[in-house]
């Protein structure tokens, strides 16, 4: 799958093309609305993440050319601004979702892929099974061995990371990256602590122990 990012802030570029690298997809960044413009239309997207606040050539003027065009690529706007006037702006301009700044990576990626789905109308499984551990993404249940585990948001959404890279070791950056916001500090030991918290849920009752540290390089959840 391919993207396109235009946004003019490096921190949050970096944070959102690496994220997206991770989980699969092909990403081009560029930094302006003109930029944006030319790109867009010489080159084919799955979908385009657009900032509103950028240089030459604002978000919505950017996205109503594109309609103008008859580009239909499905486009995520990104913005600072909160209210619902401006979320209805940018529907109206032609975006078809809307997510405000700051944000956690693993709410982009899930509107990113459901705005792909609904393009290509190629469903997902709404649920995920590694070894016993069963999780509902509907319902936000989850069980293992049939027992029902109470997880925070934050325990949950580590745990759907790990679950959809069964058997792939991810590292300290890349958890931080999809459970917190873009404006992380890399020297803080959170992830250390939620793994923990998770850990003492998912294993510690039972006697397979499916989530593993790999000494150096982070973690991974292991049938």
């Amino acid at each position: 799958m391919r993207a396109l990012l235009v946004e003019d802030d490096a921190t949050i570029a970096d944070f959102v093309v690496r994220g997206l690298r991770e989980a699969g997809f092909v990403v081009d960044h560029v930094p302006d609305g003109d930029a944006g413009l030319t790109t867009a239309t010489q080159q084919a997207y799955d979908v385009a993440i657009v900032d509103l606040m950028l240089p030459k050539r604002d978000g919505l003027s950017l996205i109503e050319t594109l309609r103008t065009r008859g580009v239909t690529t499905p486009v995520l706007i990104l913005s600072a601004r909160r209210s619902v006037d401006d979320r209805v702006r940018g529907l109206q301009a032609g975006g078809d979702d809307y997510l405000t700044k700051p944000f956690a990576f693993a709410e982009l990626l899930a509107r990113v892929q459901a705005l792909v789905r609904r393009a290509t109308r190629s469903p997902e499984p709404t649920t995920l099974t590694v070894a016993d551990v069963v999780m509902d993404l509907l319902s936000r249940r989850v069980t293992r061995g049939g027992k029902t585990l109470d997880l925070r948001p934050r325990e949950f959404t580590l745990l759907e990371f790990l679950m959809r890279h069964a058997g792939h070791v991810v590292s300290k950056t890349m958890i931080l990256s999809h459970v917190w916001e873009y404006n992380f500090d890399p020297q803080t030991n959170v992830v250390d602590v939620l793994v923990s918290r998770l850990r003492e849920k998912i294993d510690r009752p039972f006697e397979a122990k499916l989530l593993q540290t790999v000494r150096g390089v982070g973690y991974v959840l292991r049938a």
